[in-house]
């Protein structure tokens, strides 16, 4: 065989491997997967308490089953659902997604936003993730997308708006019939720099009057005041929201952004973030800012669950060794 030859067998090949790789994250993007884990953070005897947790839609009008698949986690009867951003892909995605999220707003929640629901994606260099900070360049002003809606949609059904405040939720699920609460703070998109963390309230204005929703006027419930778990909440796992949490007591952090890095390496994981969190945090539970809370390394940490989220980017609608998700988080009660 000539060297020419054994070139032209070696360029096919390649593109071959290509052509099957890019055929297969295109498969992958649409593998959609639910992640089940276990945060034992609840305080000693306290029955176990699921919230589902999902992020990073990027729904457009005619993905169905994307749609379907989400209407259906509806049937893991979770005890809260928290959104934390990225919903939509297009200017048309807002009945979609609230079709896709209907079965799920009678169930108590609570939501954030992040830049993909301000603003439409447009086509983008993907080298551009590569660099320190994925933001710098020219400034471009994308279409507008139905924020404002989608926000009155989902306060309407009882979902909390964590945008840069405080709220508490009680869940009048228990056989006696008292209240389990939870204590909940989030901040709006850190990616956009948006974020304001609110500031604690003094300890004489009760948790019932820090929501402007319907409980508002409701009279403190002594027996609820103490909040089973204290949860934060944010689209994008900024460093310094993270701390900002970690420090404010948030015992559990909610995140998600990074698509779990999208593009993965088997045995290496994620290249890059999108944001200043590690590498190693870019999807699933660990501790922040030290190990996981379940090892004797992590005393001190809080946990901190990132959710790979199920979409991508109309523009690089692929995943590698990095399936989406949604995360069903089992929290159950600590070690006495």
């Amino acid at each position: 065989m000539t060297a020419g030859r054994r070139a032209l067998g070696a360029l096919g090949f390649v593109a071959a491997s290509a052509t099957a790789g890019v055929g297969y994250a295109l498969w992958e993007a649409r593998q959609y997967t639910l992640r089940d884990r276990t945060v034992p953070v609840l305080p000693p005897g306290q029955p176990d308490l699921t919230i589902l947790h999902f992020s990073d839609l990027h729904l457009v009008p005619t993905q169905a089953d994307k749609i379907a698949w989400v209407r259906d986690l509806a049937s893991l009867r979770p005890d809260f659902v928290v959104d934390t951003g990225d919903n939509m892909a297009h200017r048309d995605a807002l009945r979609p997604l609230l079709h896709a999220l209907e079965p799920l707003m009678s169930t108590p929640g609570a939501f954030v936003m992040g830049s993909n629901d301000y603003y439409a994606p447009m086509p983008k260099n993907p080298a551009r993730y590569l660099r320190r900070d994925a933001r710098k360049g020219p400034v471009v002003n994308p279409p507008n997308l139905p924020a404002a809606a989608l926000a009155a949609a989902l306060t309407g059904a009882g979902w909390r708006d964590l945008t840069n405040r405080r709220d508490v939720v009680d869940l009048d699920d228990r056989p006696a019939g008292a209240a389990r609460r939870i204590e909940l703070v989030g901040v709006d998109d850190p990616h956009l720099d948006r974020d304001l963390f609110p500031p604690r309230l003094p300890a004489s204005v009760p948790p019932h009057a820090w929501t402007e929703g319907p409980d508002a006027d409701a009279p403190a419930d002594p027996a609820a005041a103490e909040p089973l778990v204290r949860l934060g909440v944010t689209h994008a796992p900024y460093v310094r929201v993270l701390d900002q949490m970690y420090d404010d007591g948030a015992e559990l952090i909610l995140a998600g952004h990074t698509h779990g890095g999208q593009l993965c390496l088997p045995g290496y994981g994620a290249l890059v973030t999108n944001c200043d969190v590690d590498r190693e945090r870019a999807s699933g539970l660990h501790g922040w800012p030290g190990a996981s809370p379940a090892t004797p390394a992590g005393a001190g940490s809080t946990w901190l669950n990132v959710c790979a989220g199920l979409g991508t980017s109309p523009y690089t609608p692929v995943r590698f060794a990095c399936r989406p998700e949604a995360v069903l988080l089992r929290l159950t009660a600590r070690a006495s």
